[in-house]
């Protein structure tokens, strides 16, 4: 299988960064190839909906990185968002690159594909993910996507408080099970 995992912290040795360094191990032992695009380290420039794109039928106005995304998603068996919770919802950095997927929406929309989310927070409430899984959920009907799992680790503000919690092996099982 190829996946496509996209992060959006701006934290390299966060908690986000940990999860998708433990699911990776997990999906590569697994016998899977995975690309890792961290879209707050990456030249991103939102979409501005001037529909030049046409949904895919002409590139995109803009040249920047997700020009080294974009035919990885399209050859993507499963696509994993990684994040930390942002006033709860998905930080800026992924969002932007999401935004994106609009220049190519008719090669995404309703192909065979599959989406994972996780997602980090320091909330603890359980509540506290409802609306980032919301979107999420949304997102995947939208593209007629197929949700392969969701990790909503709470309660996590730093990278130490994650290690002593089993969310790290989940993340690895999670990728792992694939």
């Amino acid at each position: 299988m190829k996946i496509v995992v996209l992060t959006g912290s701006p934290h390299k040795d966060g908690t986000s960064s940990l999860l998708t360094e433990r699911f990776i191990e997990g999906a590569k032992e697994a016998g899977h190839e995975v690309y890792r695009f961290d879209s707050a380290f990456k030249k991103v420039h939102p979409c501005v909906a001037c529909n030049k794109c046409k949904c895919g039928e002409k590139p995109c106005v803009f040249q920047d990185d997700m020009v080294e995304l974009f035919p990885k998603l399209i050859e993507a068996d499963l696509i994993t968002f990684v994040t930390p919770l942002y006033y709860y919802g998905m930080s800026a950095q992924i969002k932007i690159a999401i935004d994106r997927f609009y220049s190519i929406n008719n090669m995404l929309r309703g192909a065979d594909k599959k989406a994972i989310l996780i997602v980090t927070g320091t909330n603890s409430r359980e509540w506290a993910m409802k609306g980032i899984a919301g979107s999420y959920t949304e997102a995947l009907k939208y593209l007629q996507w197929q949700d392969y799992g969701q990790l909503l680790a709470k309660g996590c503000p730093a990278r130490e408080d994650l290690e002593k919690t089993d969310y790290p092996l989940q993340a690895y099982l999670l990728g792992k099970r694939l």
